[in-house]
């Protein structure tokens, strides 16, 4: 590797989560491209036997913070609602995202904890 892609990668290690969020929307608009993963679809073979059998649905799920938006103090408050940390460990919560909430919970629960932290202006995925 350069030495010059040495010193990006050394410069973009200390950017923040929301720089750097910065920096790949600034890169899209500038190049044209998306940082967006493609899905290719790869279907089984016809008439193999995981095109007769159905998906099964999901039953457990999780909640996964993405970005804590501009209201962190709300977002750490919440965190330390829904899973009974302290302070120190729900701070670092927010601030390593993307981090798992909770995993394990049914589909309405999962959305009722998604709600609060949508209420408080962050972004979660139920995966």
């Amino acid at each position: 590797m350069s030495e010059k892609i040495t010193k990006f990668i050394e410069e973009i290690k200390s950017l923040t989560i929301l720089e750097l969020r910065d920096l790949v929307k600034a890169i899209e608009e500038e190049f044209g491209v998306s940082a967006t993963p493609v899905a290719v679809a790869a279907g089984p073979a016809a008439g193999g036997p995981a095109a007769a059998a159905p998906a099964e649905e999901q039953t457990e799920f999780s909640v996964i913070l993405k970005d804590t938006g501009a209201e962190k103090i709300k977002v750490i408050k919440v965190v330390r609602e829904v899973t009974n940390l302290g302070l120190k460990e729900a701070k670092e919560v927010t601030e390593k995202v993307p981090s798992t909430i909770k995993e394990g919970l049914s589909k309405e629960e999962a959305n009722a904890i998604a709600e609060k932290f949508k209420e408080v202006g962050a972004t979660v995925e139920i995966k």
